[in-house]
């Protein structure tokens, strides 16, 4: 059976720009992210720089990644910095309590994660540690990293070995404090980001990008008390001195019983609808967060940050499941195609989002099997989509799609954005039906159009994922397009994310 779904998108009419952060990514010491991920040091078999796995590196420059989020996660409000510096073998093991409870070797640090940064030509969002940490502990790390004279920290920066100081904009203020940063509450924690944000300076030339640590889904009463008291404070001039503010909030997708509760791999289709409405519903939860900011400051000032997203399943049997191993199905990249519509729609306000996470940790982009390297559906929607990154977004609508019934309402079954930028374009599509191919046709206003690329990612099952044995089950294939009428005519398959590229006349 065929579907039918009408759009529009009119290409002259030009929104906000859709900033390249929100493609960025998570790197927590969780499992096997960090560990036989990125870091495989420099005595390994596998091709390394400097410790730091090549292929992998050569992976997420393929998709121009814009940021890596790093120690955490709640790794990081358990993580002090000195630890992590000097020579590694002199470097303090410590106990990982959240994640597997299993030893730190401490190995990968401050100047490895900076070594990666560069080797990926990515900027730097370093999470500090508010819930076992100190002000006086951020606010050195800033300037160990980012301090160009003969100061304590730029000296003991020196002797380990690095002359010139990084480049570091986006730091984090603690993570998670209503669990796993503390269990505080919003007043306390909004005062403590107060107090942290007045002693992390702008040392030389880098200017700080301040994140508070916000919300769990929709509480937006988190919210509310979190970006009241950041305005109120710019009265005390300290938005004078960081002008450059955001707060953050996460989300995990599931079928709606909750995280780490069902299979990765192995699901029925009211499960699968029961995910893409979880998906949806994250619109929901954006608008109320902009909603609540917007009557705080209306000026815009503030931005919103969605530093964890994405699906969690169960760990994979046979594996730790301290360790939040995951297979990555269509399902999961569908998933990230239902977002980025939704960051498209909202750039006004969202300035970045992380996706959780990049390597062998819960919606990865890359999986590892020793020296075998696994792209997963989603790393191909990454892939797909970074045409998105810093391109204006266009008005996108979908006029008349089907829909299904999940989660006891009704699930719309194709979503849509679509962005410019130095004459051509970019439309986005994800079509939900587990059965039956949908023809999507859009009608173009504003000028003259030709498709220029079109693929579409999709499989037999929703199920299909790629392994280290098959490792190309999944991946983007030609699309074939046309023009009927005025309108651009693609017919999506079942349960498939699909890009179209277009040349503006």
């Amino acid at each position: 059976m065929t579907l039918s779904a009408r759009a529009v998108i009119d290409l002259d009419v030009v929104g906000d720009r859709i900033s390249r952060h929100i493609y960025g990514h998570f790197a927590e010491h969780l499992g096997r992210c960090i560990y036989d991920g990125f870091w495989v040091g420099e005595n390994s078999s596998i091709p390394n720089i400097r410790g730091i796995r090549t292929d992998i590196v050569d992976a997420l420059r393929a998709l121009d990644i814009p940021n890596l989020r790093w120690p955490g996660g709640c790794f990081a409000d358990t993580y002090h910095w000195r630890d992590g510096i000097g020579p590694r073998e002199q470097r303090p093991k410590i106990a990982n309590t959240n994640w597997g409870d299993v030893v730190e070797s401490n190995h990968f640090g401050t100047h490895e994660f900076m070594d990666l940064c560069d080797l990926l030509g990515t900027e730097a969002y370093v999470n500090g540690n508010v819930g076992s940490g100190t002000v006086q502990e951020m606010s050195e790390w800033v300037e160990y990293l980012t301090r160009d004279d003969d100061s304590p920290m730029a000296r003991l920066r020196r002797e380990n070995g690095r002359d010139e100081p990084w480049r570091v904009p986006f730091w984090g203020i603690g993570n998670e404090p209503w669990g796993c940063g503390g269990n505080l509450s919003p007043e306390f924690y909004a005062e403590e980001a107060r107090r942290y944000a007045t002693y992390c300076h702008d040392h030389g030339e880098n200017r700080l990008t301040l994140i508070a640590a916000g919300a769990n889904e929709d509480d937006f009463e988190w919210t509310r008390v979190l970006v009241k008291t950041l305005v109120e404070s710019h009265a005390a001039n300290l938005y004078d001195k960081h002008p450059y503010q955001a707060i953050s909030f996460h989300y995990y997708t599931h079928t709606g019983s909750g995280i780490n509760r069902e299979d990765a791999t192995t699901f029925t289709d009211e499960q699968f609808y029961d995910t893409m409405a979880y998906a949806r519903d994250f619109e929901r939860v954006v608008r109320g967060h902009v909603a609540v900011m917007d009557s705080y400051d209306p000026e815009n000032r503030v931005s919103l940050v969605c530093d964890e997203w994405g699906t969690w399943w169960n760990a994979e049997k046979g594996t730790n499941p301290g360790f939040l191993f995951q297979q990555n199905t269509i399902r999961d990249a569908l998933v990230a195609g239902i977002h980025f519509d939704i960051f498209h729609r909202y750039a006004r306000r969202i300035s970045m989002a992380n996706i959780a996470q990049t390597v062998n940790v819960l919606q990865a982009m890359i999986l590892t099997d020793g020296d075998k390297l696994v792209l997963t559906p989603t790393y191909h929607v990454f892939e797909m989509n970074k045409g998105h990154q810093d391109a204006r977004a266009l008005a996108a609508h979908v006029l008349d799609a089907p829909a299904t019934t999940a989660r006891g309402g009704e699930l719309p079954l194709v979503s849509m954005s679509a962005s410019t930028k130095e004459g051509a374009a970019l439309i986005s599509l994800t079509h939900l039906s587990t059965d039956d191919e949908c023809e999507v046709r859009i009608d173009l206003r504003g000028c003259g159009a030709r498709v220029t690329r079109a693929r579409v990612l999709g499989a037999d099952s929703a199920t299909t994922y790629n392994d280290a044995d098959v490792p190309d089950r999944v991946e983007p294939r030609p699309l074939t397009t046309a023009f009927e009428g005025g309108e651009l005519v693609v017919t999506m398959p079942p349960h498939s994310f699909a890009t179209v590229e277009l040349a503006l006349d």
